[in-house]
């Protein structure tokens, strides 16, 4: 995707926005969401990565860390991110014990990746290293900044529709109430902003997953890991393992390299990844093989879970 389509997108939402101003205020409330829109984009390029870490009360860890699963993945992100010629990433982790994974950043130098809790333990080392190669293929691509930035305007965009629901529409110029016309607009507002916004991030999303998912078997130099890992991380989310922080933020689900949502009510309109299975065929298709892959840990090693986890997440860091 060029940059001239994201840019198109992005404006795109700041549009969606303006929009959802001129329903609940007229040309007074566009003028006034327009302003907003461009001091958002304007704070979501320094701050949106702080934000979405600190919404997932992301922890930031190293090589030094105690427990050998997060200190191995550490040293494994670290090490790729080199690889790849990228400068080293803030390394995070986040305590969920649903398998999966972002990066955010405004650029390679200010990029952060997270893996959950749930990651670490669930998956295998080289598995774990698929995952994150393809989260530092996002870094590379330069996705992440509008990958964040879209999730911020997003989530205020459905935010505004909220209001609009529950405060009643559009004024008419002279400074009216909207009545039974501006109800309805605001209703319809409350429907279709949310849905165009995510369609906005779905065009975003979608193709930006199967180039990542490319990138990153290049820089982890093994396709069949990140294969398996999708396949579990797909079974994991739809099984029971509930991203709490996910659910009640879902317009950062695209963020992710699994979609994290349950798929339970409204959820499910946040589905913003291709299919498991496409990718995972995308994935066997490229048929990356790379032999010089580090023997100390075969493909069929599973992790070794700190001890106490009992399998499951934890409050580590």
């Amino acid at each position: 995707m060029n940059h001239f389509k994201t840019y198109m997108l992005l404006a795109g939402l700041t549009a969606l926005f303006a929009g959802a101003g001129y329903l609940i205020g007229g040309p007074t409330g566009m003028a006034i969401a327009l302003v907003l829109a461009v001091a958002m984009n304007a704070f979501s390029y320094w701050n949106a990565d702080k934000i979405v870490l600190r919404t997932y009360g992301a922890v930031e860890v190293d090589e030094s860390h105690p427990e050998p699963l997060i200190r191995n993945y550490a040293s494994d992100v670290a090490e790729m991110a080199a690889q790849a010629g990228l400068p080293r990433p803030r390394i995070t982790i986040i305590d969920s014990v649903q398998p999966n994974a972002f990066a955010t950043g405004r650029d390679p130098a200010h990029a952060a990746v997270a893996a959950t809790t749930g990651l670490l333990s669930l998956l295998t080392r080289d598995e774990i290293r698929g995952v994150m190669a393809h989260e530092l293929a996002h870094v590379k691509n330069r996705d992440t900044l509008t990958m964040t930035v879209t999730a911020t305007i997003a989530g205020a965009i459905s935010a505004l529709a909220n209001f609009a629901f529950f405060f009643g529409g559009s004024r008419d110029e002279e400074g009216n109430g909207g009545g039974l016309g501006g109800m309805i607009g605001a209703i319809a507002l409350a429907i279709l902003a949310p849905i165009a916004a995510m369609l906005v991030q779905m065009a975003i999303s979608r193709a930006r997953e199967y180039e990542a998912d490319r990138v990153g078997a290049h820089i982890a130099g093994d396709s069949d890991s990140l294969a398996r890992a999708l396949e579990k991380i797909e079974a994991y989310a739809r099984g029971g393992y509930e991203n709490v922080q996910a659910e009640r933020n879902p317009a950062t689900a695209h963020m992710f390299i699994i979609n994290p949502l349950a798929g339970k009510g409204a959820d499910s309109l946040f589905s913003t990844h291709p299919a498991t299975r496409n990718r995972v065929e995308a994935l066997m298709r490229l048929g990356v093989r790379q032999g010089a892959r580090r023997a100390a840990v075969p493909v069929s090693e599973p992790a070794v879970r700190p001890s106490g986890l009992g399998g499951k997440a934890g409050p580590w860091g």
